[in-house]
């Protein structure tokens, strides 16, 4: 698989996911959503795994790679799931623009071979602005905004945490397997979450809510997962990270059209001010990109 296109369809699919979310849970319950999900995309990666004659390995450090996914998957996912009920899905997509500083701050602590320099912290805090500028006409706050708010931002901290945990264990996995151990861990706590809660099963589950339980399960899921888990081996934690800097403003695009909004010119300032961010976040890596580029081209003059 081509790293940049898992990279950019990382982007769509994580876009997109906000609005699923949402959908997903009318008139069935955030938790039948998400349990529902979560069973459909282990099945799936199951039938991949033997389809595609993938090992699924259970030596000690596979299962703590799975344990990390599996225990991101159910701690930020039942965290946003619950926080999506009381803010917009665009919010949801600003909150987890603050990805990339705590997982630049971890991976600086925990890897030791990424540095959380100036640039980065310039940079980071340059698109979080921007995504302020965006959605700061649109935000309102109250004691059930700050609820969804705080379960979001709890699992933004938590899914970053999964990340650097998976990425020090580096065990050196396939994508899918990674997916499929994680999911193996985190459906049946889902599924146990769901019955110990008293949530009955849904007496009609309308045809938006179904599309999107099964768009999330294959996409949002298993496909959307293993694009992740692909550059986040190929890539350093903190330049993956940088998707949850973009989805936001394709998200905004995507609301346009099927939700009838209006971009205003808060929403061109902040894009504005993100690619800026991201200019500078990832400074140091362009300019030794560079460097080796002009040094490879005088070595072939020579």
């Amino acid at each position: 698989m081509s790293v940049p296109l898992a990279y950019s369809g990382v982007i769509l699919i994580w876009s997109t996911t906000p609005l699923a979310i949402k959908w997903s849970s009318d008139g069935s319950g955030f938790l039948f959503g998400i349990s529902s999900r979560m069973l459909m995309a282990t099945l799936l990666c199951l039938v991949l795994i033997r389809l595609l004659k993938i090992e699924l390995p259970w030596h000690r450090d596979a299962f703590k790679t799975y344990l990390a996914a599996g225990m991101g998957f159910y701690a930020a996912m039942l965290a946003v799931y619950w926080g999506a009920q009381f803010i917009p899905s665009g919010m949801v997509s600003v909150l987890f623009g603050l990805t990339p500083l705590f997982t630049g701050i971890l991976a600086a602590i925990w890897l030791g071979n990424e540095k959380f320099g100036m640039e980065k912290i310039i940079g980071t805090l340059a698109g979080l602005f921007g995504l302020m500028i965006i959605f700061s006409d649109n935000i309102e706050v109250s004691l059930i905004t700050a609820q969804g708010i705080i379960a979001v931002l709890i699992s933004v901290i938590l899914h970053s945490i999964s990340s650097i945990h998976i990425k020090r264990i580096d065990a050196g996995l396939p994508s899918l397997a990674i997916t499929t151990g994680g999911l193996l861990i985190a459906a049946p706590l889902f599924i146990a979450t769901w019955l110990i809660s008293g949530q009955s099963f849904p007496e009609q589950l309308t045809l938006r809510s179904g599309i999107s339980i099964v768009y999330l399960s294959v996409f949002g899921s298993v496909i959307g997962f293993i694009m992740y888990f692909y550059t986040l081996k190929n890539m350093d934690a903190s330049k993956v990270a940088l998707i949850t800097l973009i989805t936001p403003v394709i998200a905004l695009i995507i609301g346009t059209y099927f939700n009838h909004e209006e971009i205003s010119h808060h929403a061109y300032l902040g894009t504005a001010v993100i690619l800026t961010g991201l200019i500078s976040f990832q400074w140091v890596a362009l300019s030794r990109v560079g460097r080796k580029r002009l040094i490879k081209e005088r070595d072939n003059a020579n």
